[in-house]
C-alpha cells in the first residue's frame, strides 16, 4: 500500500471522462488498497480514482458509524439508476481546497455498482451518504463539486486558485 499524491483542481485528468473497469485483478486490488490508505490520510470519507490521476471508474468510501471505526465500500463501475426529493448539504473535496460550500443533491439515491470480483451490486440509500455517492460518482464524469455552484462562486474561486499558483510560482 501507498499513499498517492491527490490531484488538486485545476488539474485536467478531474475533468475527463472516467473509462469503465473490465478486468478484476490484484493490480485493481492494490489501487483500491492505495486509495483507502490515501483517503484517510488526507483525511477524508470518499475518494475518487481520478482525483490520484486514474482516469478509471472506481470509487471508495468509508462507511463506518463511528468515527473510531474504518469500513470501506469499493465501488466499481458505480451508476445512479434512481433518485427522488433534493437535500442542501455542506460539501468540501479533497482536490478543491480550501472551500466548503452548500450544493443541492438528491435525497434519496439507488446506484448500481461492481465489487472487487465483479459481482453486481445495488445500494439504496438517502441523507448524507446518498450526498457522498453523488460527489463521487460525479468525479468519474470529470464534474467537480463547483460545478453545482452559481457561476458567481465559481469564478470567485477559480480566481483564488489563479492567484495560489501565481504565487507558487513567484
Amino acid at each position: 500500500m501507498a499513499i498517492r499524491t491527490i490531484l488538486e483542481f485545476p488539474h485536467p485528468v478531474l475533468r475527463q471522462k472516467a473509462s469503465p473497469i473490465s478486468v478484476f485483478n490484484e493490480e485493481l486490488k492494490d489501487m483500491v488498497a492505495d486509495m483507502t490508505e490515501t483517503m484517510y490520510d488526507a483525511p477524508g470519507i470518499g475518494l475518487a480514482a481520478p482525483q490520484i490521476g486514474e482516469s478509471i471508474q472506481l470509487i471508495v468510501v468509508d462507511v463506518a458509524k463511528l468515527e473510531a471505526e474504518q469500513q470501506v465500500l469499493v465501488m466499481i463501475n458505480p451508476r445512479i439508476i434512481s433518485q427522488e426529493g433534493s437535500q442542501v448539504d455542506e460539501e468540501g473535496c479533497l482536490s478543491v481546497i480550501d472551500l466548503t460550500a452548500n450544493v443541492k443533491r438528491f435525497q434519496k439515491i439507488t446506484v448500481t455498482y461492481q465489487d472487487l470480483d465483479g459481482n453486481l451490486l445495488e445500494i439504496s440509500t438517502e441523507d448524507r451518504f446518498a450526498v457522498v455517492l453523488q460527489h463521487e460518482i460525479d468525479h468519474l464524469h470529470g464534474v467537480l463539486f463547483i460545478d453545482h455552484l452559481s457561476a458567481l462562486k465559481r469564478t470567485l474561486y477559480k480566481k483564488k486558485v489563479q492567484k495560489m499558483l501565481t504565487e507558487k510560482k513567484a
